[in-house]
């Protein structure tokens, strides 16, 4: 796995990156080597969060703890990938390097086990889409206030979702081939 790094207003020390990378060996086996993993340390006041993305093979994987100390907000955030492999196990495991989702369940210790979830669509919607900008993407979705809103870019002709986020801040999802 190639790991990288990005700190905003924190200087990363070695330690912190060789805890990370001993935390995340235990996910080698699960991931091929050409995986990547986006590590992301932000200071903000007295609060330090860290964000992990995982992208292998098409399918991504992210986690993110805010605490007020950098390695706590790492562990929890190696938890929660943890909980999410473990959660999605029967899925993953078509996708994945057969047989090494099993090891790597039964090595790690029992946190909780969470029921395993049966997904359900219990409403179908079909939406009109039709070109236009971003910005009136954003206005069309405050208007009927929703979290979200899918619309094609008038920009690339593709489709696209602009959401809000937990900040306040809106985000777009574009279409990408891995």
């Amino acid at each position: 796995m190639k790991i990288t790094y990005t700190a905003r207003k924190v200087t990363l020390r070695d330690n912190f990156k060789e805890r990370v990378e001993k935390k995340l060996s235990k996910f080698e086996k699960l991931f091929s080597d050409n995986a990547t993993v986006n590590v992301v340390v932000t200071l903000e006041k007295n609060r330090q969060t860290v964000e992990i993305t995982v992208r292998d093979r098409g399918m991504v994987f992210r986690a993110e703890s805010t605490m007020p100390e950098m390695n706590d907000a790492l562990d929890k955030t190696v938890d929660i990938l943890m909980r999410q492999i473990r959660k999605n196990k029967t899925k993953l495991e078509k996708r994945l390097k057969s047989g090494s989702l099993d090891d790597f369940v039964q090595e790690t210790p029992e946190i909780e086990e969470e029921p395993v979830e049966e997904y359900q669509v219990i409403r179908k919607k079909q939406v009109i889409v039709k070109p236009i900008s971003v910005d009136e993407a954003i206005l069309e979705m405050n208007m009927v206030s929703h979290d979200f809103f899918m619309f094609i870019n008038a920009e690339t002709n593709e489709v696209n979702v602009v959401y809000k986020r937990s900040d306040g801040n809106y985000g777009v999802l574009e279409p990408a081939s891995d």
